[in-house]
């Protein structure tokens, strides 16, 4: 039987926090992010556990968007990290955007909170971070963005933050283009973005190209761009990370072009994300490096 000290001790030792997320998008089942969180959440001391929530499995097949929302609500969720294909229905579900997310006009992170739902958009200063720690002085006058849905909305806004002079938007539905490259001239003066139909049209011009599609995942395989663009004097930058090295990636290296890999922008992305669901200040580098162990595991 514990005595009186042995009492007194167990009710002033700190209680473990805990945090319960988890990730809302179809085929998810490689995401390296619950690694990232929950490994992170362990070096803080912090009961932490992330839970995918893949809309192609089983049982949530028929499960809707706002129906798996609530239900991670209900259970007490810290929040949500939001992907491909919800990340723009879902704001029509939240009570409030974040100043990044009302940019972007995607969400990819939800924070449950006093009863409410705040939508916030961590891709944008993922891929802006990824890019200026890794791309350098890299020619930027004129981009090639491919992909105009949740993502690219990020990615748009993220380029000219970094410098991009002038953005060519190209999307397989040319309203969305036109509608994305609006929005970015809105916000950072006339111009700096035109939704552009024919590829061809930007081939003379472009210093690099940008998938923001999920061409190039497991489940959608192939290049996002024709064959001709991959050119040796451009640069090639790519958001998919699982497969890490995709197709667009490999074709890129083999004809000489300077590459920048999704990696970064999921590891950013995630970091961010980690410190609006705990409040406790993630470290980059164990994030990174637990994202790193997936591809040292491979070729073990």
């Amino acid at each position: 039987m514990a005595n009186a000290a042995t009492d007194s001790v167990e009710r002033t030792r700190p209680r473990t926090k805990a945090v319960q997320v988890g990730l809302i998008g179809a085929g998810i089942q490689k995401s390296r992010t619950p690694a990232m969180h929950e490994a992170e959440g362990a070096a803080l001391g912090l009961n932490y556990s992330y839970r995918l929530f893949d809309t192609l499995t089983d049982p949530l097949k028929d499960a809707t968007l706002p129906e798996i929302v609530r239900a991670a609500e209900l259970c007490g969720f810290a929040g949500l990290n939001i992907t491909f294909p919800y990340k723009v229905a879902v704001i029509d579900h939240l009570d409030e955007l974040s100043p990044a997310a009302e940019m972007a006009g995607a969400v990819n992170t939800v924070v449950f909170r006093n009863g409410r739902r705040s939508g916030h958009n961590t891709d944008l200063w993922g891929f802006a971070e990824s890019f200026r720690r890794n791309m350098g002085q890299a020619a930027r006058s004129n981009v090639l963005l491919v992909g105009a849905g949740g993502a690219g909305k990020a990615v748009a806004h993220a380029l000219i933050d970094c410098g991009v002079e002038r953005l060519w938007i190209h999307d397989a539905d040319r309203s969305r283009a036109e509608i994305l490259a609006e929005a970015v001239s809105l916000r950072h003066g006339a111009a700096r973005a035109l939704a552009v139909g024919s590829l061809s049209d930007v081939d003379a011009q472009a210093d690099g190209i940008v998938n923001a599609t999920p061409v190039g995942m497991a489940e959608h395989p192939g290049l996002p761009v024709p064959d001709y663009l991959i050119r040796p004097q451009r640069w090639v930058a790519d958001i998919v990370y699982f497969p890490l090295d995709t197709e667009l990636l490999r074709v890129a290296r083999q004809r000489g072009c300077r590459t920048l890999s999704g990696a970064g922008m999921a590891v950013f992305q995630a970091v961010r994300a980690f410190e609006l669901f705990s409040g406790e200040k993630p470290d980059v580098g164990r994030m990174e490096a637990t994202f790193r162990s997936f591809d040292v595991a491979s070729k073990a």
